[in-house]
């Protein structure tokens, strides 16, 4: 007996452990949702198992720790890098302490949710042909997460089954209907849905020609194949329809529709399931094409620009509402819903909740489909108003552009785009990222630009682009603005802002201002209401007021929604940052944090008593490089100006944009022009060929064009020209009589006056920065330099003139730099050497009127940036010493 216990003991103490020690903690289990655990996600706050949080997708949370008292301490947590500069629009899912998210193409990462860590990352294996056939960019909206697995789709329509602990592939399932040389290209972008024992999945297309919309069904253990739904008939001529619902809806198609352009209705997101009434919902995008529909029977184009529920065992439809009857405008019923209960009329009932693309907040019955409410949200004049009892638009015949162009409210981009809203039942309030902007729309059919690939025969340009004179190479004689306008009583500015509306009212309880392409809301228990905005700030609002509380410089862009956890007792808020998606077609933004800092995609979370956000570095401005001979006749140009707006512009924008502006395109790149174009060099780029559709003499015709819009940007730009007043200084060597001696203080010796030309258009002030290096272009002892901030009309230099401040670092401050870049500096008077230096002359023209720097008693380096405000700079080098 005392054998066995000192037999005990000795193995207790080899193992390290107490004789009462608490057993080890159970392993960890990966993704662990299920169905009882979803219905009951109120009872865990802390987790966040669905993009929109739990099964109602209202992106609400009932953690407190962080709320309107304290907001103001949020601060950085942890970041972590996705290198990609494309496009983020998922919302993570935390599921005990470990973080699941998508981007670009389908990529899947799994981090530890406290610290950032990476535990795994998923490349999906696919063709980046497929990169060229996406609308709106290569993002990915998100993944799914149940019982230990991660379900997400690629953008080549492959649905991947993931082990969460892992990350390792257990199946992947071919959701497209057909990948031969005749089949559409269908992509995907959406997080699929569990519902069920089935994972559910759509995709996109319906803004080019041949895509027919659907939803599919898949096993979730095996993958295999269910179900389809589909959302608009087949041909009828290939003979009945082989699904109920569509017998009828061939009725509402006109007789003369062409097939072959497949009748789109896509849809590319917003799916959501009611366990209890087993129903999937989801909404359809635009008919193919945008066309005015009759206000009649047959002109309906069912079930597009729809919300339908299809009951998820049997794939058949259970209830369809259509919103927009013969969408001719590109208003998309594809925006999230929300599954919530309200007290209509006295009774409590079951609805789904949609701000829809084009302008109206729908409540709908959701076991039905009856329409309980719709309200206006935004300002609109494509219609008249709503039937009160049907819902069917009244429409406005000056919405018909069909012989004119006409300025519309909402532009294409809708009043109301695929950024999440948040729906908090405290407040009763839905709030909702508005886009409150107008588009010209112009019928391009009888134009010289004719079709435009992803737009058909329609374009819409923002009253702020709209340029009648610039816009006739393309679409002839165009109004001018002041006739298009007529009529329409809301500005013309376009904007975005954040606005609290009550769902069955329509009232507005408050607004915040924004930009046009925002992220996406959260609002908390916490009466929080966070989103993040293109300028790259984390905004913090009262949920019951509006009052603005924090605004965090994030320094990327948002678009996004966030969303919040809690791991270990403290409450975390996280968002992927990242801009792109459906504004690939214009610039970036001025004043956008991916115009100022590039677009370098990164997952961001803050917590209570974080620090300042780390910002990437800032984006340089370079001159555009001298381009080659221009090539082809006058003819040829014009050509290559068609063909371009057809297939090109909508990704590569003539300016800084997602993509590279191509009249920049390097000497080596003019080189593989036609092997990238027509032969897929940089296919693994994602920049796919294009010789189905363009031939050699089309690709000439595009790179004659894009050399004279080259060799047009680069003589139109400011020859930005630093020099010496001094003739001689013309050797680049500082005369005996400039000693350099307190340059430009004030009881200094003689310092060599500079004068420069060519200063950028809208120029309101100059910077001057010296600093001095020695000739192996390292510094020397001390680093000095000098920062003058001078008026718009000076056009020359010379000693004691608009001196700012002055100081000296030591060399190695400067580690190896041989230009200030976009970083001025308070500087010191350089002293007097004898030993060979480099003096480094850089003038920065900038476009505020002039730089508040105060003077810095304490003698320590003071940094400032440029870069928001440089319009453009210029150097001039001189040597110095014997």
């Amino acid at each position: 007996m005392i054998r066995c216990l000192l037999l005990v003991l000795v193995i207790a103490l080899v193992a390290g452990c107490k004789p009462n020690a608490a057993p080890p903690p159970p392993a960890q289990h990966f993704g662990a949702i299920d169905a009882n655990r979803l219905v009951h996600a109120a009872d865990q706050p802390g987790e966040w198992f669905t993009a929109g949080g739990d099964g109602s997708g209202a992106y609400y949370s009932n953690l407190t720790q962080i709320n309107a008292a304290n907001a103001q301490k949020l601060g950085f947590a942890w970041d972590y890098a996705l290198n990609t500069n494309r496009g983020l629009e998922a919302t993570p899912i935390v599921v005990d302490g470990t973080m699941y998210t998508s981007g670009n193409w389908g990529r899947v990462y799994a981090l530890d949710a406290a610290t950032g860590r990476e535990l795994w990352t998923y490349v999906p294996e696919l063709d980046a042909q497929w990169g060229r056939y996406a609308c709106c960019d290569v993002v990915n909206r998100g993944v799914a997460v149940w019982q230990g697995r991660v379900f997400v789709i690629s953008l080549d329509g492959y649905l991947h089954a993931l082990d969460a602990a892992t990350g390792h592939l257990i199946w992947k399932s071919d959701t497209l209907t057909g990948r031969g040389p005749s089949d559409f290209h269908y992509f995907a972008s959406g997080a699929p849905l569990i519902a069920g024992d089935a994972v559910i999945v759509g995709n996109g297309g319906a803004d080019f020609k041949g895509a027919r919309g659907y939803i599919s069904a898949f096993d979730l253990q095996t993958g295999k194949f269910r179900w389809r739904f589909f959302t608009v008939p087949s041909d009828p001529a290939k003979g009945p329809q082989d699904q109920p619902h569509l017998k009828k809806a061939l009725d509402s198609w006109d007789k003369n529709y062409d097939w072959s352009i497949g009748g789109g209705a896509s849809v590319w997101d917003g799916l959501s399931y009611d366990p209890g009434l087993k129903l999937i919902y989801f909404g359809t995008a635009n008919p193919s094409p945008y066309a005015i529909g009759k206000d009649a029977p047959g002109g309906d184009e069912l079930y597009a620009a729809s919300l339908l529920a299809v009951h998820a065992q049997s794939g058949e439809l259970a209830w369809y509402f259509q919103e927009v009857p013969g969408d001719g405008w590109d208003y998309d019923a594809t925006q999230k819903t929300v599954l919530t209960s309200l007290e209509i009329g006295g009774t409590k009932r079951s609805v789904l909740l949609q701000a829809a693309k084009n302008g109206y907040v729908y409540v709908l019955d959701r076991a039905t489909g009856e329409l309980l409410s719709a309200r206006p949200f935004a300002f609109t004049n494509w219609t008249r108003g709503l039937d009160p009892k049907t819902g069917r638009p009244i429409r406005n015949p000056f919405a018909d552009y069909t012989q004119r162009p006409k300025l519309i409210f909402p532009a294409m981009t809708g009043a109301h785009s695929w950024q999440p809203m948040s729906y908090n039942s405290s407040t009763g309030l839905l709030y909702i990222p508005v886009i409150d902007a107008a588009m010209i729309y112009i019928n391009t059919e009888g134009r010289r630009a004719g079709l435009v690939e992803g737009n058909f025969n329609l374009v819409g340009v923002m009253p702020e682009d709209y340029d009648p004179q610039g816009l006739a190479s393309l679409f002839g004689p165009l109004p001018p603005m002041n006739e298009i306008n007529k009529g329409v009583a809301h500005p013309l500015h376009s904007r975005g802002v954040l606005r609290a509306v009550d769902p069955l009212t329509g009232r507005v309880a408050w607004e915040q201002p924004g930009s046009l392409w925002d992220g996406g809301v959260l609002s908390t228990a916490g009466n929080l209401v966070i989103r993040g905005d293109s300028a790259g700030k984390l905004n913090v609002n009262t949920a019951d007021t509006g009052k603005l509380l924090q605004s965090i410089d994030v320094g990327t862009s948002m678009m996004a929604a966030p969303m919040t956890y809690s791991v270990r007792g403290e409450q975390y808020i996280a968002v992927m940052a990242g801009y792109g998606g459906g504004t690939l077609f214009m610039p970036l933004p001025p004043g956008s944090a991916a115009r100022n800092y590039g677009n370098a995609g990164r997952i961001v979370a803050f917590k209570l008593g974080g620090a300042e956000v780390p910002k990437p570095p800032l984006r340089k401005e370079e001159p555009f490089p001298q381009p080659p001979p221009r090539e082809g006749s006058a003819t040829t140009v014009a050509a290559g100006e068609v063909l371009y707006s057809r297939f090109c512009a909508r990704c590569h924008v003539f300016d800084v944009g997602l993509l590279p502006d191509l009249r920049r395109l390097s000497a080596p790149t003019h080189q593989l022009f036609y092997e990238i174009v027509l032969r897929g060099a940089y296919r693994a780029k994602g920049m796919g060929r294009w010789d189905d559709v363009l031939s050699q003499a089309d690709a000439e015709a595009i790179h004659s064009y894009l050399v004279d819009r080259a060799w047009s940007a680069y003589e139109q730009q400011p020859q930005f020209v630093l020099q010496s007043a001094d003739p001689a200084l013309g050797a680049a060597r500082f005369p005996d009589k400039y000693t350099l001696n307190d340059f430009g203080c004030s009881g200094g010796n003689e310092s060599p006056p500079l004068r420069w030309s060519g200063a950028p258009k809208g120029t309101q002030s100059f910077v001057v920065t010296l600093f001095d290096m020695d000739e192996h272009n390292t510094p020397s002892g001390w680093w000095h330099w000098v920062v003058y901030d001078l008026p718009a009309n000076a056009s020359e230099l010379s000693a004691g003139a608009g001196v700012v401040n002055s100081k000296s670092l030591p060399a190695a401050a400067h580690q190896g730099r041989t230009d200030l870049g976009t970083d001025a500096y308070h500087g010191p008077c350089p002293d007097k050497s004898d030993k060979p230096h480099r003096y480094v002359f850089t003038i920065y023209a900038l476009k505020v009127p002039r730089l508040s720097v105060p003077p810095d008693p304490s003698g320590a380096m003071v940094v400032y940036s440029l870069q928001e405000h440089l319009l453009g700079k210029a150097t001039l080098v001189i040597r110095h010493g014997r």
